[in-house]
């Protein structure tokens, strides 16, 4: 029981990253712009997040750091890709590779260095009940933001005039300036929303995750939020499996080496990253239809003037 309560408490920490991130790629693809420098964000505001915790000692100014780096990360993005209509797929490059230098430049002067991590939250008798305690009564704060930030998404997108009013920019970004809507005001706060998101995943690392910042950190946890959002085909409910089942993957591959199974360590750290392609071609072949994708994802849209 204790050995199943571990694995589960640790595939909510591997998960809770993924889900965040990914949470905010999913309004800005949504809205009809694919950011593809989650990762660079990400990477930027786990240093700016622990830089302002260790600064400040406090988490939670930590992980409002990380917030304002990831939004003003996505700012760079908005203003290149929606301002200056530069191909998207480019800028989002770019701004991955701008982030990993930027968070290297940033981090410099707290590598080595410790912090408290977050507190779990503890409910005397609920907390202490078998299993199910710790997992529902027992995590960090990050864990139930991620939850809250998911159920709030799908309210957001399916039960409010304004979640409506985003997926018509991203379905048919044309009609929706034909009647009126403000398409381009639209997506710059879906992707400022998008970058928050980021930026609180990438700081959730160094504050909850691991009590320290080391370069590159992230692991490329910002291209498998990327590849989540395809798994989920733009729902959050999916999307929630999806973020769980990776996570158990990336937990997977490390308990298999410490039971000693016989298969090379490079290979099962790997898996996540291998199960990420196999997913995404399964879905490819598997989509004989329409594909649910916003139809007017990655486009560049400039109003008539």
């Amino acid at each position: 029981m204790e050995l199943v309560e571990a694995i589960v408490l640790a595939v909510l920490a591997a998960s809770t990253p993924l889900l965040i991130a990914a949470t905010g790629e999913l309004v800005v693809e949504r809205s009809g712009v694919l950011n593809l420098g989650v990762e660079g964000m990400m990477i930027v505001g786990a240093a700016c997040g622990f830089a302002g915790a260790w600064l400040t000692g406090s988490i939670l100014i930590g992980a409002l750091f990380g917030i304002v780096a990831g939004t003003l990360m996505s700012l760079v993005f908005a203003l290149m890709a929606l301002g200056l209509a530069v191909n998207q797929v480019a800028t989002g490059l770019a701004l991955t590779i701008l982030g990993v230098g930027l968070s290297g430049l940033i981090g410099a002067g707290f590598v080595g260095e410790r912090i408290t991590p977050a507190v779990h939250l503890f409910i005397p008798v609920l907390t202490d009940i078998p299993l199910i305690g710790r997992v529902l009564f027992g995590e960090d704060g990050f864990v139930y933001v991620s939850i809250t930030l998911i159920i709030a998404v799908w309210w957001f997108l399916y039960r409010t005039r304004a979640g409506l009013i985003l997926r018509a920019c991203g379905d048919n970004h044309v009609s929706a300036h034909a009647l009126g809507y403000p398409v381009l005001r639209i997506r710059t706060f879906a992707v400022m929303f998008g970058g928050a998101c980021a930026g609180l995943a990438g700081a959730y690392l160094p504050l909850a995750y691991t009590p320290f910042f080391i370069p590159g950190m992230t692991a490329g946890r910002g291209w498998i939020a990327l590849a989540l959002v395809v798994f989920s085909s733009w729902r959050p409910g999916r999307l929630v499996v999806g973020a769980y089942l990776f996570g158990a993957v990336t937990i997977l591959q490390l308990h298999a080496q410490g039971w000693g199974v016989g298969i090379p360590s490079q290979f099962m750290s790997a898996l996540p990253y291998l199960a990420t392609v196999i997913v995404l071609v399964l879905l490819s072949r598997a989509r004989t239809g329409g594909s649910t994708a916003p139809a007017a994802l990655g486009t560049v849209f400039v109003p008539d003037r």
